[in-house]
């Protein structure tokens, strides 16, 4: 398990829950807004030992209700799975923040999941533009599928879309809320893009958006 940071206490990783969230090391996008670059690098060395994280929660029975996997991407990593089952051995809830990029891996681990925060960015047509890799569908294929696999296995799931305006007009969020709702979708939460941690380039863009008339 490579884990890039930990945070022992959250109350906001997990809605209505207190927490310890781990941040796993990689992630095969390259989202537009994103903030955490220097964890993208499935290559990169971690920086917490699993056993601390173990230790942790050994420390907070009775205090901590689980434990998210963030990221990053947390399903890029082999390891979740096997994680996931022992930190519901040792009496704890498991959450799982993911954008959905391998739904493979994600149906794996869904048994062991008790919550989804699972990231859907934007109508399929204009995944691209804020995801930038692949083919014109191929993260939004990805990011559907898992959407689904998450509603089939009946996880409570929250669905986020962090509203890129240097990509997103209302009218598309608005269209992507309708497509969620048709899905079954029950919660879907609208976040503000933050410029911190983000590139030079996208903070321009991003201004120059926010300039411009609605």
């Amino acid at each position: 398990m490579n884990i890039a940071g930990l945070v022992p206490l959250s109350s906001c990783d997990w809605p209505g829950k207190l927490v310890a969230t781990v941040f796993l090391q990689g992630c095969p996008w390259r989202c537009t807004y994103c903030h955490n670059a220097s964890i993208l690098d499935p290559r990169a060395p971690g920086q917490v030992p699993w056993e601390d994280v173990l230790g942790l929660l050994d420390r907070r029975h009775g205090l901590l209700d689980g434990l998210v996997f963030s990221g990053g991407e947390p399903t890029m990593q082999w390891a979740l799975r096997d994680a996931a089952v022992q930190v519901h051995d040792a009496g704890f809830g498991v959450g799982l923040h993911t954008s959905g990029a391998y739904p493979r891996r994600l149906e794996a681990v869904l048994p062991h999941v008790d919550w989804v925060g699972l990231d859907v960015k934007a109508p399929a047509r204009l995944y691209r533009a804020i995801t930038q890799v692949g083919g014109p569908r191929t993260s939004a294929d990805a990011a559907f599928t898992s959407l689904r696999l998450v509603l089939d296995a009946g996880v409570d799931v929250q669905v986020r879309t962090t509203v890129d305006p240097t990509v997103l007009s209302d009218a598309d969020v608005a269209e992507l809320g309708a497509v969620l709702a048709d899905l079954g979708v029950r919660d879907h939460v609208l976040q503000e893009v933050r410029p911190d941690g983000t590139t030079t380039e996208y903070q321009a863009a991003l201004a120059e958006a926010r300039r411009l008339p609605a």
